[in-house]
């Protein structure tokens, strides 16, 4: 034994988890488990999933990403940030960018991700 410890958290069961903030923490601690070859894509239809089982279920929550119908507020922050729009969706643009500054677009999601939740926080206080 070294004696080092380990500062990165376990995972949490599902049925701890309160909503999909929650959910995005436990895709952040193992995205390969969550995502098929780490891509963003997935990961928006994995929420897509989840909204739509929101729906099913009558669950009101703070969701961003996306409502029936309309983008979420997520889709207009990012928009905002990069200057421009792109109606192919922010999982496309932010693997797009990723490219682009040749980093891996998970990290650059929960970059963006901390980035928008920090703004969201700062005029909420």
């Amino acid at each position: 034994m070294t004696g080092t410890s380990n500062a990165r958290r376990q995972p949490r069961p599902l049925t701890e988890l309160s909503d999909v903030h929650d959910l995005l923490e436990e895709i952040r601690l193992r995205p390969g488990m969550w995502l098929r070859g780490n891509s963003l894509q997935h990961l928006d239809s994995l929420l897509c999933g989840y909204r739509a089982a929101m729906a099913v279920h009558g669950i009101e929550e703070d969701f961003p990403f996306w409502s029936p119908g309309t983008p979420g507020p997520f889709d207009a922050w990012l928009w905002r940030r990069l200057g421009r729009h792109s109606s192919l969706g922010w999982a496309v643009e932010i693997e797009r960018e990723a490219r682009q500054a040749g980093v891996p677009a998970v990290e650059l999601f929960f970059g963006l991700w901390d980035e928008y939740r920090h703004g969201r926080r700062a005029t909420a206080g």
